[in-house]
Protein backbone atom coordinates (compact mmCIF):
# COMPACT_ATOMS: atom_id res chain seq x y z
CA UNK A 1 0.00 0.00 0.00
CA UNK A 2 2.84 2.34 0.91
CA UNK A 3 4.51 1.57 -2.42
CA UNK A 4 1.31 2.42 -4.33
CA UNK A 5 0.98 5.78 -2.46
CA UNK A 6 4.56 6.73 -3.30
CA UNK A 7 3.97 5.80 -6.96
CA UNK A 8 0.77 7.88 -7.04
CA UNK A 9 2.51 10.95 -5.54
CA UNK A 10 5.36 10.61 -8.02
CA UNK A 11 2.94 10.50 -10.95
CA UNK A 12 1.03 13.51 -9.61
CA UNK A 13 4.22 15.50 -9.10
CA UNK A 14 5.45 14.55 -12.58
CA UNK A 15 2.22 15.73 -14.23
CA UNK A 16 2.38 19.04 -12.34
CA UNK A 17 5.96 19.61 -13.47
CA UNK A 18 5.01 18.73 -17.05
CA UNK A 19 2.09 21.19 -16.97
CA UNK A 20 4.34 23.95 -15.65
CA UNK A 21 6.88 23.25 -18.38
CA UNK A 22 4.16 23.42 -21.06
CA UNK A 23 2.83 26.69 -19.61
CA UNK A 24 6.33 28.18 -19.46
CA UNK A 25 7.01 27.08 -23.03
CA UNK A 26 3.70 28.57 -24.15
CA UNK A 27 4.52 31.87 -22.44
CA UNK A 28 7.93 31.96 -24.08
CA UNK A 29 6.42 31.38 -27.52
CA UNK A 30 3.60 33.92 -27.12
CA UNK A 31 4.44 36.99 -29.19
CA UNK A 32 4.62 40.12 -27.01
CA UNK A 33 4.24 43.73 -28.08
CA UNK A 34 7.28 45.97 -28.02
CA UNK A 35 7.36 49.54 -26.75
CA UNK A 36 9.70 52.18 -25.44
CA UNK A 37 7.00 53.29 -22.99
CA UNK A 38 6.52 49.95 -21.17
CA UNK A 39 2.76 50.36 -20.54
CA UNK A 40 1.17 48.59 -17.57
CA UNK A 41 -0.62 46.14 -19.86
CA UNK A 42 0.78 44.66 -23.04
CA UNK A 43 -0.69 43.05 -26.11
CA UNK A 44 -0.36 39.27 -26.07
CA UNK A 45 -0.16 39.14 -29.87
CA UNK A 46 2.24 40.37 -32.53
CA UNK A 47 1.30 42.43 -35.58
CA UNK A 48 4.14 40.92 -37.63
CA UNK A 49 2.81 39.67 -40.96
CA UNK A 50 -0.31 41.87 -40.88
CA UNK A 51 -1.34 44.31 -43.58
CA UNK A 52 -3.07 47.63 -42.98
CA UNK A 53 -5.06 50.05 -45.11
CA UNK A 54 -6.31 53.54 -44.32
CA UNK A 55 -8.08 56.46 -45.95
CA UNK A 56 -8.52 60.03 -44.74
CA UNK A 57 -8.18 63.76 -45.39
CA UNK A 58 -5.53 66.41 -44.83
CA UNK A 59 -4.80 70.08 -44.37
CA UNK A 60 -1.44 71.53 -45.40
CA UNK A 61 0.69 74.65 -45.00
CA UNK A 62 3.49 75.80 -47.30
CA UNK A 63 6.68 77.77 -46.83
CA UNK A 64 7.56 80.61 -49.18
CA UNK A 65 9.27 79.41 -52.34
CA UNK A 66 10.96 80.75 -55.48
CA UNK A 67 9.36 79.85 -58.84
CA UNK A 68 11.60 79.86 -61.92
CA UNK A 69 9.89 80.18 -65.32
CA UNK A 70 11.72 79.33 -68.57
CA UNK A 71 10.75 79.34 -72.22
CA UNK A 72 11.18 81.12 -75.57
CA UNK A 73 12.08 84.78 -74.92
CA UNK A 74 11.71 84.62 -71.13
CA UNK A 75 13.66 83.40 -68.13
CA UNK A 76 12.64 84.88 -64.78
CA UNK A 77 12.21 83.98 -61.12
CA UNK A 78 9.56 85.12 -58.65
CA UNK A 79 11.01 85.23 -55.12
CA UNK A 80 9.39 84.11 -51.84
CA UNK A 81 6.00 83.31 -53.33
CA UNK A 82 3.19 82.78 -50.79
CA UNK A 83 0.70 79.94 -51.32
CA UNK A 84 -2.00 78.07 -49.40
CA UNK A 85 -3.95 74.85 -49.76
CA UNK A 86 -7.56 74.74 -50.95
CA UNK A 87 -9.85 72.99 -48.53
CA UNK A 88 -13.11 71.60 -49.87
CA UNK A 89 -16.12 72.72 -47.87
CA UNK A 90 -17.59 70.11 -45.55
CA UNK A 91 -20.17 68.28 -47.64
CA UNK A 92 -21.35 64.87 -48.80
CA UNK A 93 -18.33 64.84 -51.16
CA UNK A 94 -16.28 63.43 -48.29
CA UNK A 95 -18.34 60.23 -48.18
CA UNK A 96 -19.80 60.11 -51.70
CA UNK A 97 -17.95 57.21 -53.44
CA UNK A 98 -17.91 59.12 -56.72
CA UNK A 99 -16.50 62.34 -55.23
CA UNK A 100 -14.30 61.32 -52.29
CA UNK A 101 -11.13 62.10 -54.31
CA UNK A 102 -12.16 65.77 -54.74
CA UNK A 103 -11.04 66.93 -51.25
CA UNK A 104 -7.42 66.71 -50.08
CA UNK A 105 -7.08 63.00 -49.28
CA UNK A 106 -4.58 60.35 -48.14
CA UNK A 107 -4.51 56.66 -48.97
CA UNK A 108 -1.96 54.12 -47.70
CA UNK A 109 -1.31 50.36 -47.67
CA UNK A 110 1.32 48.85 -45.40
CA UNK A 111 2.82 45.58 -44.17
CA UNK A 112 4.26 44.82 -40.71
CA UNK A 113 7.72 43.37 -41.21
CA UNK A 114 8.02 43.17 -37.39
CA UNK A 115 5.62 43.71 -34.52
CA UNK A 116 6.66 47.36 -34.29
CA UNK A 117 7.94 48.11 -37.82
CA UNK A 118 6.08 48.39 -41.12
CA UNK A 119 6.76 49.43 -44.69
CA UNK A 120 4.07 51.14 -46.75
CA UNK A 121 3.18 52.87 -50.01
CA UNK A 122 0.84 55.84 -50.17
CA UNK A 123 -0.54 58.77 -52.10
CA UNK A 124 -0.83 62.18 -50.42
CA UNK A 125 -3.19 64.37 -52.46
CA UNK A 126 -2.58 67.93 -51.31
CA UNK A 127 -3.40 71.19 -53.08
CA UNK A 128 -1.13 74.18 -53.65
CA UNK A 129 -2.48 77.57 -54.75
CA UNK A 130 -0.33 80.67 -55.26
CA UNK A 131 -1.94 83.74 -53.69
CA UNK A 132 -3.08 86.19 -56.39
CA UNK A 133 -2.58 89.12 -56.28
CA UNK A 134 0.63 89.45 -54.26
CA UNK A 135 3.78 91.57 -54.31
CA UNK A 136 7.05 89.71 -54.89
CA UNK A 137 10.61 90.39 -55.99
CA UNK A 138 11.55 89.37 -59.53
CA UNK A 139 14.85 88.68 -61.31
CA UNK A 140 15.48 87.81 -64.96
CA UNK A 141 14.11 88.70 -68.37
CA UNK A 142 10.62 88.89 -69.91
CA UNK A 143 10.40 89.59 -73.65
CA UNK A 144 7.70 91.62 -75.36
CA UNK A 145 6.20 88.33 -76.57
CA UNK A 146 6.86 84.87 -75.19
CA UNK A 147 6.34 81.14 -75.71
CA UNK A 148 5.45 79.25 -78.84
CA UNK A 149 2.49 81.47 -79.74
CA UNK A 150 4.30 84.80 -79.18
CA UNK A 151 1.98 85.81 -76.36
CA UNK A 152 2.25 89.57 -75.67
CA UNK A 153 3.45 90.56 -72.18
CA UNK A 154 2.52 94.26 -72.29
CA UNK A 155 4.12 96.51 -69.68
CA UNK A 156 5.66 93.50 -67.87
CA UNK A 157 8.34 93.17 -70.55
CA UNK A 158 11.84 94.06 -69.38
CA UNK A 159 14.91 93.04 -67.41
CA UNK A 160 14.66 92.71 -63.63
CA UNK A 161 17.15 92.61 -60.81
CA UNK A 162 15.16 92.27 -57.60
CA UNK A 163 12.46 94.86 -58.19
CA UNK A 164 9.10 94.35 -56.48
CA UNK A 165 6.12 93.77 -58.75
CA UNK A 166 2.45 93.12 -58.08
CA UNK A 167 1.56 89.78 -59.66
CA UNK A 168 -2.02 89.90 -60.95
CA UNK A 169 -4.16 87.32 -62.71
CA UNK A 170 -3.43 88.95 -66.07
CA UNK A 171 0.21 87.93 -65.61
CA UNK A 172 -0.02 84.61 -63.78
CA UNK A 173 -2.20 82.04 -62.05
CA UNK A 174 -0.33 79.06 -60.64
CA UNK A 175 -1.88 76.04 -58.91
CA UNK A 176 -1.20 72.38 -58.20
CA UNK A 177 -4.82 71.63 -57.39
CA UNK A 178 -5.46 68.32 -59.10
CA UNK A 179 -3.21 68.22 -57.09
CA UNK A 180 0.13 68.54 -55.29
CA UNK A 181 0.52 64.75 -55.29
CA UNK A 182 3.21 62.88 -53.34
CA UNK A 183 3.57 59.18 -54.30
CA UNK A 184 5.80 57.75 -51.60
CA UNK A 185 7.28 54.79 -49.74
CA UNK A 186 7.61 55.03 -45.96
CA UNK A 187 9.02 52.95 -43.12
CA UNK A 188 7.25 53.29 -39.78
CA UNK A 189 7.96 52.41 -36.15
CA UNK A 190 5.27 51.85 -33.49
CA UNK A 191 5.42 52.13 -29.70
CA UNK A 192 2.39 51.38 -27.52
CA UNK A 193 1.69 54.21 -25.07
CA UNK A 194 -1.36 52.65 -23.42
CA UNK A 195 -2.98 49.21 -23.72
CA UNK A 196 -6.33 48.25 -22.21
CA UNK A 197 -6.33 45.24 -19.83
CA UNK A 198 -7.95 43.10 -22.53
CA UNK A 199 -5.18 43.99 -24.99
CA UNK A 200 -7.40 44.82 -27.96
CA UNK A 201 -7.80 48.58 -27.39
CA UNK A 202 -4.61 50.64 -27.39
CA UNK A 203 -2.98 53.99 -28.11
CA UNK A 204 0.20 53.79 -30.19
CA UNK A 205 2.84 56.33 -31.21
CA UNK A 206 3.82 56.13 -34.88
CA UNK A 207 6.99 57.67 -36.34
CA UNK A 208 8.26 57.32 -39.88
CA UNK A 209 10.50 58.44 -42.73
CA UNK A 210 9.67 58.43 -46.42
CA UNK A 211 10.56 59.48 -49.92
CA UNK A 212 9.03 59.42 -53.38
CA UNK A 213 7.95 61.22 -56.52
CA UNK A 214 5.96 64.42 -56.96
CA UNK A 215 3.21 63.91 -59.52
CA UNK A 216 1.26 67.19 -59.71
CA UNK A 217 -1.47 68.08 -62.12
CA UNK A 218 -0.74 71.79 -62.45
CA UNK A 219 -3.16 74.48 -63.63
CA UNK A 220 -1.06 77.41 -64.86
CA UNK A 221 -1.80 80.53 -66.93
CA UNK A 222 1.21 82.63 -67.97
CA UNK A 223 0.07 85.91 -69.54
CA UNK A 224 -3.18 84.12 -70.34
CA UNK A 225 -1.50 81.16 -72.03
CA UNK A 226 -1.99 77.77 -70.34
CA UNK A 227 -4.33 75.03 -69.27
CA UNK A 228 -5.05 72.42 -66.62
CA UNK A 229 -2.11 70.17 -67.52
CA UNK A 230 -1.84 66.38 -67.43
CA UNK A 231 -0.39 64.48 -64.47
CA UNK A 232 3.38 64.75 -64.64
CA UNK A 233 6.33 63.36 -62.67
CA UNK A 234 7.81 66.77 -61.88
CA UNK A 235 10.36 65.94 -59.19
CA UNK A 236 10.85 64.22 -55.86
CA UNK A 237 10.27 64.65 -52.15
CA UNK A 238 11.33 63.41 -48.72
CA UNK A 239 9.32 63.47 -45.50
CA UNK A 240 9.18 62.62 -41.80
CA UNK A 241 6.06 62.03 -39.70
CA UNK A 242 4.80 61.52 -36.17
CA UNK A 243 1.28 60.59 -35.08
CA UNK A 244 -1.06 58.81 -32.72
CA UNK A 245 -2.92 55.64 -33.66
CA UNK A 246 -5.92 54.70 -31.52
CA UNK A 247 -7.04 51.10 -31.97
CA UNK A 248 -10.77 51.16 -31.26
CA UNK A 249 -10.53 47.39 -31.55
CA UNK A 250 -7.75 45.00 -32.45
CA UNK A 251 -8.13 45.56 -36.21
CA UNK A 252 -9.80 48.99 -36.50
CA UNK A 253 -8.08 52.30 -35.78
CA UNK A 254 -8.34 56.08 -35.97
CA UNK A 255 -5.17 58.06 -36.58
CA UNK A 256 -3.92 61.65 -36.57
CA UNK A 257 -0.51 62.27 -38.10
CA UNK A 258 1.61 65.35 -38.79
CA UNK A 259 4.11 65.19 -41.63
CA UNK A 260 6.88 67.63 -42.59
CA UNK A 261 8.27 67.43 -46.11
CA UNK A 262 10.65 68.97 -48.61
CA UNK A 263 10.11 68.73 -52.37
CA UNK A 264 12.08 69.67 -55.48
CA UNK A 265 9.98 70.16 -58.62
CA UNK A 266 12.29 70.50 -61.61
CA UNK A 267 9.78 70.19 -64.46
CA UNK A 268 6.37 71.75 -63.85
CA UNK A 269 4.11 71.94 -66.90
CA UNK A 270 2.86 75.50 -67.48
CA UNK A 271 1.48 76.75 -70.82
CA UNK A 272 0.74 73.30 -72.23
CA UNK A 273 3.71 73.43 -74.59
CA UNK A 274 5.76 71.05 -72.47
CA UNK A 275 8.78 70.86 -74.77
CA UNK A 276 9.43 74.61 -74.65
CA UNK A 277 7.86 76.02 -71.48
CA UNK A 278 8.33 74.89 -67.87
CA UNK A 279 8.70 76.05 -64.29
CA UNK A 280 10.66 74.75 -61.31
CA UNK A 281 10.44 75.31 -57.57
CA UNK A 282 11.30 73.83 -54.17
CA UNK A 283 8.37 73.59 -51.74
CA UNK A 284 8.56 72.82 -48.04
CA UNK A 285 5.31 71.86 -46.36
CA UNK A 286 3.58 70.79 -43.16
CA UNK A 287 0.67 68.37 -43.47
CA UNK A 288 -1.82 67.17 -40.88
CA UNK A 289 -4.11 64.23 -41.65
CA UNK A 290 -6.98 62.32 -40.04
CA UNK A 291 -7.57 58.78 -41.27
CA UNK A 292 -9.57 55.65 -40.45
CA UNK A 293 -8.02 52.27 -41.09
CA UNK A 294 -8.22 48.50 -40.81
CA UNK A 295 -5.56 45.89 -40.12
CA UNK A 296 -5.75 42.33 -41.42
Amino acid sequence: MKRISILFLAMLFGKRMQAQEIKASSTENTPASKSLFNPEHKRNFSRKGNFYFHWGYNQSWYGKSDIHFQGPNYDFTLKDVVAHDRQSKLSWDYINPGLITVPQYNIRVGYFIKDNYSISIGWDHMKYVMDIPQSVAITGHIGTSISQNNVPTGNMAGDYNGQTINVKESMLTYEHTDGFNYANIEIERYDDIWVAPGGNTSLTLETGLGGGLMVPRSDVRLFGEGRNNNFNVSGYGVSAKIGLKFYVWKNVYLQNTTKVGATNLTNVHTTGYDKVDKASQKINYLENMWVIGVQF
